[in-house]
């Protein structure tokens, strides 16, 4: 059971991780983000939902944390629920400040669009899309990390499933022990007792021995010996 724990445990952390990663990816988007404001909008829509997994998650963990034996080990899992939740913080911290940020550079653009006409339109075209590509590889590289964490979280709720598989055997082989203890405990009760017959078999057979001797013997003395 307390293996089973600790790779929930291990899983979370990884998930938390992730999440961690794509809020930051996210929140790296909106800032690179020229416009417009859907655009801006679908990414913070993105955002609230890595957050309110991020959230599950790290509450996740510290229900394990509450639910551990040792006070050790559920103080130092109270600690990285902390640092997940600060860490979540300094994240939201980032976005309303990255929202602000995509916010004054969107009117800014507007403002000199009307004041300059079609020559900033195009330097904002192409500053964006240098920005787009440029978000675009940032993206793809912790979206790799992402996937590769998923992988490992895969393949850490198939070992779990495995320590659970083993747990079950242990305990069948364990009741098959107890099942086959009782049966060695009445063979050896019935063994002993079929000595101690015997024993008393052997002592009635040696008296009735001696019995009949001694009646042999007092008979040929009367016989053989009447004036004794």
């Amino acid at each position: 059971m307390a293996a089973a724990q600790d790779v929930h445990v291990r899983i979370c952390n990884q998930e938390i991780v992730k999440f961690d990663l794509e809020v930051k990816a996210l929140i790296q988007d909106i800032r690179d983000c020229s416009g417009p404001l859907s655009a801006l909008t679908e990414l913070n829509t993105k955002v609230k939902e890595k957050f309110q997994q991020l959230r599950h998650r790290i509450q996740e963990l510290e229900q394990s944390a509450k639910e551990q034996d040792k006070e050790s080990e559920k103080q130092v899992l109270l600690q990285e629920v902390e640092n997940h939740k600060k860490q979540m913080l300094s994240n939201q911290t980032s976005w309303r400040k990255a929202n602000l940020t995509c916010k004054i550079a969107i009117d800014n653009l507007e403002k000199a669009e009307l004041l300059q006409g079609g020559d900033l339109f195009r330097q904002r075209k192409t500053a964006k899309e240098s920005l787009a590509q440029t978000s675009s590889a940032i993206t793809e590289s912790l979206m790799g990390i992402s996937r590769m964490m998923s992988q490992q979280v895969q393949q850490s709720e198939e070992a779990m499933q495995t320590l659970v598989n083993s747990s079950r055997t242990i305990l069948d082989a364990n009741e098959e022990f107890k099942s086959m203890s009782g049966t060695i405990q009445l063979g050896r009760k019935l063994i002993t007792k079929y000595n101690r017959r015997e024993l008393t078999d052997k002592l009635l057979i040696f008296l009735a021995l001696a019995l009949f001797l001694a009646t042999v013997l007092y008979i040929l003395k009367k016989r053989l010996f009447p004036f004794l």
